[in-house]
């Protein structure tokens, strides 16, 4: 069998969407599945494009927003290792809503429509499991407009340093500061008062993309 091949259905199966799948289901998966090689910086699609299936992430980063007609940005998703995006827009036929960008070199699988339409045809029980990861990434976004829409800045920035690397108290900030910033809807400048502001309390430090937590426990009490 094709060492490649192999490689591919390594990677599918620690997909969320994939991961419950059968060996012979990755193997028909595998056959209708891309390898690209992203650079950072290089756009993947831009909005308006037609949608001709879904990207799996690998490894490396990629940004998924919105650019107003004014040319400010508004960031949807930072996607990492593991995850994928597009699957809605494939199954609804519609054109990409947003644009997606690497954010560092990255290695991305693209998984055609027509491979996931026919093990759809042939297998009930993979239209289920396909669903059961829509539902996930549909409550993760739930989760989102919830956050944004009650709960606080410092909230938002101490529950997203809290969980970016569980059990670790240093982290590496994945994206530059605006970035991050879109990405938990706040302004650039907002997002460094409330850095500030937690430094100032002595529950992290910081420098550059490099924040220590100080006092986890702390930290908590203000991500409510």
């Amino acid at each position: 069998m094709d060492k490649t091949k192999i490689k591919v259905q390594a990677f599918l199966a620690r997909v969320p969407l994939f991961n419950s799948m059968r060996p012979e289901e990755l193997d028909r998966i595998a056959l209708g599945t891309t390898e690209c090689h992203v650079a950072r910086g290089e756009t993947i699609f831009q909005r308006g494009d037609p949608c001709v299936g879904f990207h799996a992430v690998v490894y490396g980063q990629v940004k998924l927003s919105f650019v107003s007609v004014n040319g400010a940005e508004k960031v949807i998703e930072l996607v990492g290792p593991g995850h994928s995006f597009g699957e809605a827009l494939m199954f609804m036929g519609s054109p990409y809503i947003v644009s997606a960008q690497a954010m560092a070199d990255s290695l991305l699988l693209h998984v055609a429509k027509p491979t996931i339409f026919r093990e759809i045809q042939n297998d009930p029980g993979f239209a289920c499991k396909m669903l059961a990861g829509l539902s996930q990434r549909m409550h993760a976004l739930m989760c989102d407009l919830e956050s944004y829409s009650l709960r606080s800045g410092t909230q938002r920035v101490s529950a997203y340093l809290l969980k970016e690397q569980p059990g670790s108290t240093e982290i590496t900030l994945p994206v530059a500061k605006a970035v991050l910033a879109s990405r938990l809807n706040l302004t650039p400048e907002h997002f460094s008062r409330i850095m500030s502001e937690l430094s100032g309390q002595q529950l992290i430090s910081f420098k550059g993309r490099r924040v220590t937590i100080l006092d986890p426990d702390k930290l908590r009490l203000c991500a409510g």
